[in-house]
């Protein structure tokens, strides 16, 4: 069986479906991964083939977020969105043939350029959320889209994602139905409901993140895909940390932040100030060490997964990757949300008890000092631990499998392997 992800977003989008594609391979299936170029090196390092998805995502990201670098085309968000979906659509369409199954996830165009290969080649699609508040419920609004916020008078969840219909028609209807036309492809009248489908994958922890019922969606949750990190800490690394008490880390992930040199200052002294040492992340925040001092180290990209059963406290960003990589380790959290699910992640956090949600997207001295009182008393990390206990890591496994019974294939015999595998020996 040949799989085909398609994941067009940060590194939380593409490190689950990394997660999914060795789950896959183990049971004999070829995979073949389209994602942005930014994520090659994690690919490579997982054994599956990337087929880079437009321009670097980090700059747009950086540009958008700091206002440097060379400026986006003058456009609005539809037009974005119409380039988009054909400039992905091309990407996938030309690795396609031969795949028995389709499986997307990040940002709307470009699933609905996934669906759209789907359903030229007659084979199963399936879109994945990483969290629920993605997905329609009655239990919670939507996220707003930019310059459609939704109406603060409208309390009733159903009404509002009845509007959020609306919006997403609005902004990418054109360009979705134009392009399928232009493919040989009837129209779609709800966007939305076209790309989520009617039974969407969850892939989050159902602790950290239960998807409430009754709800009018099918939704399947799976667990969060977690790839197993073996990676060993870098030797500096491990020297510091073996040098002292145990250091808060601070690091925003695949998200900029304006004003680096700023939020660095902020966060070593916030972290000083609570009597502990520093381990800042660069990220694509590009943090940076403010001072020579000893009880401050900086990191580039390393095992998460170990790291942070060896830290006080993870402050971060507030992505799904993240989040539970630090509740798995029974590390504290403080979540300074930046944008989308973030702000999801740091309500759940607070009201799990495992952390706190800072007040605001920027930290400063003053508002990490005080998140950092609440996530570093030993009653924050007894219940951080406890939380850790219950947290699944098969996740990826269940869906796997899953995914070869939706497709009706059976794996061959551990005696007879697969071509695939094959292929690779």
């Amino acid at each position: 069986m040949r799989v085909l992800l398609v994941a067009y977003g940060s590194r939380g989008d593409v490190e689950p479906m990394l997660g999914l594609g060795a789950e896959l391979r183990a049971l004999g299936a070829e995979v073949q991964m389209c994602a942005p170029p930014d994520f090659a090196e994690q690919l490579d390092r997982a054994g599956i083939p990337l087929v880079p998805l437009g321009q670097s995502l980090r700059a747009m990201a950086t540009r958008a977020v700091t206002g440097t670098g060379k400026p986006l085309p003058a456009e609005s968000l539809s037009e974005r969105a119409a380039r988009m979906l054909a400039a992905t659509y091309d990407s996938v369409a030309a690795v396609a043939e031969g795949c028995d199954v389709v499986v997307a996830t990040g940002l709307i165009p470009a699933a609905a350029a996934a669906r759209a290969v789907a359903d030229e080649l007659g084979v199963p699609y399936v879109f994945v959320a990483y969290f629920p508040t993605y997905l329609p419920s009655p239990h919670h609004p939507p996220l707003a889209w930019p310059g459609r916020p939704l109406p603060p008078e409208v309390t009733d969840n159903r009404v509002l994602w009845d509007l959020n219909t609306e919006h997403m028609n609005a902004l990418f209807g054109e360009a979705v139905n134009t392009h399928r036309a232009a493919i040989g492809l009837p129209p779609v009248e709800n966007v939305r409901d076209h790309v989520f489908t009617d039974r969407p994958w969850l892939a989050a922890d159902p602790v950290l993140s239960p998807w409430p019922q009754p709800a009018d969606l099918d939704v399947v949750q799976t667990g969060a895909w977690i790839r197993p990190d073996e990676r060993p800490l870098p030797a500096a690394l491990e020297a510091f940390l073996d040098a002292g008490e145990p250091p808060v880390y601070v690091g925003f992930g695949s998200m900029p932040v304006r004003d680096a040199q700023s939020v660095s200052r902020a966060a070593v002294g916030a972290v000083r100030a609570q009597g502990r040492r520093v381990l800042l992340s660069r990220g694509w925040a590009d943090l940076a060490l403010t001072d020579d001092r000893d009880d401050c180290f900086a990191v580039g990209e390393v095992n998460q997964q170990v790291l942070f059963t060896r830290v006080a406290a993870v402050v971060h960003h507030g992505g799904a990757g993240t989040t539970t990589t630090a509740a798995r380790a029974g590390a504290p959290q403080v979540v300074a949300a930046q944008m989308a699910d973030q702000p999801y992640w740091a309500g759940r956090v607070a009201e799990l008890g495992i952390g706190a949600a800072h007040d605001a997207p920027t930290l400063t001295y003053e508002s990490l000092s005080a998140a950092l009182e609440t996530a570093l008393t030993p009653g924050t990390r007894a219940r951080a631990a406890a939380v850790a206990a219950t947290i699944r890591t098969d996740g990826a496994t269940a869906a796997a499998k899953l995914l070869l019974d939706t497709v009706g294939w059976e794996r061959p015999p551990a005696s007879v392997p697969h071509p695939a595998l094959e292929e690779r020996v």
